[in-house]
């Protein structure tokens, strides 16, 4: 008994040595593994396939793919990336060189071995925690870099060497119109005119030639050409300038703008983040951990970052406009919060601390009146943005016959608003009049009221002395013939406002604004008073305006006033729509009162046609009168003509606008490109629209432009898909430009364009092609190829009549076969052939 006792007692320890053995034995792990031998289940005369790529999550085949690059959750360039396998096994990792990452913002000199065994394909693995990911089915390639490693810089902010120069092209924007006019009665006359705006350029690098010349024909039939400007402009991106030879004007933010024919360097704003254009206050404070940092202006959050412990500066805040006042929360990580106030207010001349905007002009004034003389000047401005919310500016003006000089300062005062104030001396001698000096004194406010909803836009007031002149009011004297009397007037007072009020909640706003000008040497005085309401309710809006014009010449007045009221309202207020009803009342001064009720919409695939009819009465003999428009928009230009008559004449107007730009690839016609614009280039695809672009589409041979872009900023170029016709194929739907300043850029669309065919793949035996083999056209990139499924079948886009398809599954001759394949006469776009291939 006691033996049995013992040894039942003995086996208990026994027991629990493997009970705490199972407990903290370790979680033993497998590699997923797919038996590739499975899919030849049901077919076994289908040959097996190395599967090794595809193993892994997000595995495919090594090779060259175009990819979005995303840096820390934000995308940096859009590019094709070579990627080869990785020797862990860890799927495809990326070729990128030191320059392309030190490009996305990488400090890559902070790692020397980094690209220690190849500088053109790193190793990320020298950064710690570095990794990368290729999302294949996004087309994504996702960059994970610790923020230590990352330079810093301000929101928004694109790197020059993403910059876009733009293709060799040659540029014309063109503009045409005419008219003809037909007499309804003996008060009425026969006449026509024609006119053309043209804009030719060239592109060259960083280089652009431009030039402005128009021509007018009248009813006399006599001619008349004339060129606006010609001259040759490039980006340095250095200075974040732009160098103009030619024909241009001086900037006015210190003196009037100056006509001049020269050369010229000045700041170029665009160059510079969103987060630093404009003013904007510094924001400093001091957390005490690990803190939130959230500021609001006017009870909107416009600003969000995360701080150390310690001092910091928020210095790339979005310029808002206006004022009120930034109220900072530092939210600590124990939940304490800390409160702080910034000031603000802004004036067109404040800059941010730091900031340098400056303009160095020389050559010869160039007056639109050929009479005048072609004095030589020089011009040089300067805006500084100084601390405690304050800028400096002034600038220096010299030319034969005149001098000035000019200083001023602007300041934020936050709740009291901005201003700015500023002296210029000036020493000009007009032609026939003795040298004359003076100064003349200005000053500039702004203010919004953001418990009144008052805003002053802009007060301003200038005050001259008797021997103040401007640069124009000089130079333009010194002319061949005699001078106008007007010539020798010159501004004495100036004063102006601008201001809007909102009322209460819908209940609409109020504008006024205001200028009265007397002069120097003349009686003459000026005043215009303008008043304005608007709201509107449930989709229909309306307005009222009142205007009010005065001249004086000593005792002689004479003034006008006008009153408007207009009206306009969707046809359907409760469904999304393009047509609207518009109704507008217009009485002047005397009595005379006119009225006009019209219909005006837009039609056809994204709105590319927009169409107004109206018909108009007028009291005081007027009678009726009415209008029709059309404007139409397509792939090669825009179109317009429009109807009129009145009571004595009625006219037929035409008009065609437009551009044609020839590039390498052939001569591209589209509608006016603007400053600067995009070449859509999608060879054999045409006939697909370009998204939110009205009636661009790619011509008949895969080409489209793109107008207005803006410079220095990263736009999508992105095609809408459901245009692409049946027998089209892209890769990718979205290109993404950064062009330079009156660049042309080049988004290409890899587009297959031909057959879609379902095709059965058989060996040389008989077998079918192993499942998952890679099936491409013979001079197209294995990687780029399509993925042979169940029974060797295949699905194949963009195929010509007859052509030779390279089958791959393994490596060498073994692992490798060809398809010779032509296709059936009566292949059509809508249907997808099936079809049988054999592959040798």
């Amino acid at each position: 008994m006691s033996t049995e006792t013992d040894r039942r007692y003995r086996q208990v320890p026994l027991a629990g040595l493997i009970v705490l053995q199972l407990v903290l034995q370790p979680t033993a792990h497998s590699r997923d593994y797919f038996n590739p031998a499975l899919l030849t289940i049901g077919t076994p005369q289908q040959d097996g396939v190395d599967l090794s790529a595809f193993e892994n999550a997000g595995g495919q085949i090594p090779g060259v793919y175009r990819v979005d690059i995303f840096l820390n959750q934000q995308m940096v360039a859009t590019r094709s990336v070579t990627f080869h396998a990785d020797p862990k096994g860890d799927g495809l990792q990326p070729c990128l060189s030191m320059a392309e990452l030190g490009d996305y913002g990488v400090q890559v000199s902070r790692f020397p071995t980094l690209g220690a065994a190849d500088s053109t394909c790193v190793d990320l693995t020298a950064i710690p925690q570095a990794s990368s990911r290729l999302q294949f089915n996004q087309q994504r390639l996702l960059l994970s870099i610790p923020q230590a490693a990352i330079k810093q810089q301000p929101r928004g902010y694109v790197s020059p060497a993403q910059w876009d120069e733009g293709v060799p092209a040659l540029l014309l924007n063109y503009s045409l119109s005419g008219a003809n006019t037909y007499a309804r009665n003996e008060n009425g006359s026969n006449g026509n005119n024609q006119y053309a705006n043209l804009r030719p350029g060239a592109n060259l690098g960083p280089w652009r030639l431009r030039n402005y010349t128009t021509w007018g024909r009248d009813s006399d039939g006599q001619d008349k050409w004339n060129t606006v400007y010609t001259y040759a402009q490039r980006n340095l991106i250095g200075l974040q300038s732009q160098m103009t030879l030619g024909d241009s004007n001086a900037p006015s933010e210190v003196f009037d703008a100056v006509p001049f024919r020269g050369g010229q360097l000045a700041s170029d704003d665009d160059m510079l983040p969103d987060s630093l254009r404009g003013y904007a206050p510094i924001v400093r404070g001091i957390a005490r951990t690990n803190a939130q940092v959230v500021v609001r202006q006017n009870g909107y959050e416009i600003y969000r970052t995360y701080v150390a412990p310690g001092a910091f500066v928020i210095d790339d805040m979005y310029p808002t406009g206006g004022s009120g006042d930034l109220h900072v929360t530092i939210k600590e990580a124990d939940g304490s919060e800390q409160q702080l106030v910034v000031p603000f207010a802004s004036l067109p001349v404040l800059q941010r601390e730091g900031r340098l905007k400056y303009s160095l002009t020389a050559g010869q004034y160039r007056s639109y009146d050929h009479s005048v003389d072609k004095s030589a000047l020089m011009q040089g401005t300067a805006i500084y943005g100084l601390p405690w919310n304050s800028t400096l500016y002034g600038g220096v003006q010299m030319a034969q016959r005149y001098q000035s000089a000019a200083l001023g300062v602007g300041n934020n005062l936050g709740d009291w608003g901005a201003f700015s104030v500023d002296v210029t001396q000036s020493r000009g001698q007009q032609k026939g009049l003795d040298r004359q000096t003076g100064q003349s004194w200005r000053m500039r406010y702004s203010k919004n009221m953001v418990q009144t909803g008052t805003n002053f836009a802009i007060a301003g007031y200038r005050y001259s002395t008797a021997g103040f002149y401007a640069l124009s009011e000089v130079l333009d004297t010194w002319r061949s013939g005699e001078m106008a009397y007007w010539a020798y007037e010159r501004r004495r007072n100036r004063a102006e406002l601008s201001m809007s009020q909102q009322l209460w909640q819908d209940g609409g706003s109020l504008s006024l604004s205001a200028i009265r000008e007397d002069y120097w040497n003349s009686d003459r005085s000026m005043a215009s008073l303008g008043l304005g309401y608007s709201n509107s309710w449930q989709g229909i809006s309306y307005g009222v305006n009142w205007s009010y014009n005065r001249n004086s010449f000593g005792p002689q007045r004479s003034n006008d006033q006008q009153f408007v009221f207009n009206l306009n309202m969707p046809l359907n207020l409760w469904d999304n729509n393009s047509s609207w009803v518009n109704y507008n009342l217009n009485n002047t001064k005397g009595g005379a009162t006119s009225q006009s009720l019209g219909l005006s919409g837009m039609a056809l695939r994204d709105n590319s046609l927009s169409w107004a009819a109206q018909q108009n009465y007028g009291s005081r003999g007027q009678g009726y009168g009415g209008n029709l428009n059309l404007d139409y928009k397509g792939t090669y230009g825009e179109l317009s003509s429009g109807y009129g008559y009145d009571r004595n004449s009625q006219r037929l107007n035409y008009g065609l606008q437009g551009s044609v730009v020839a590039h390498a690839s052939g001569v591209t016609l589209g509608q006016p490109l603007g400053e600067t614009a995009a070449l859509v280039a999608m060879p054999g695809a045409a006939g697909v629209s370009v998204n939110n672009q009205t009636g661009v589409r790619t011509d008949w041979r895969g080409y489209a432009l793109v107008p207005y872009l803006t410079p220095y900023r990263s736009t999508d170029v992105t095609l809408a898909t459901e245009t692409l016709s049946a027998d089209t194929d892209v890769a990718q739907t979205s290109h993404r430009v950064v062009p330079t300043r009156g660049a042309l850029v080049r988004a290409t669309f890899s587009a297959k364009v031909g057959a879609r065919v379902l095709m059965t793949l058989t060996q040389g035996n008989g077998k079918p092609v192993p499942f998952g083999a890679t099936v491409s056209e013979a001079d197209q990139n294995a990687a780029q190829g399509s993925i042979v499924g169940d029974a060797g079948q295949v699905y194949l886009s963009g195929l010509a009549e007859q052509g030779k398809l390279r089958v791959l599954w393994g490596n060498g001759n073994a692992g490798q076969c060809w398809v010779e394949y032509q296709l059936p006469k009566a292949a059509g776009q809508e249907e997808i052939l099936q079809m049988d291939g054999v592959c040798q």
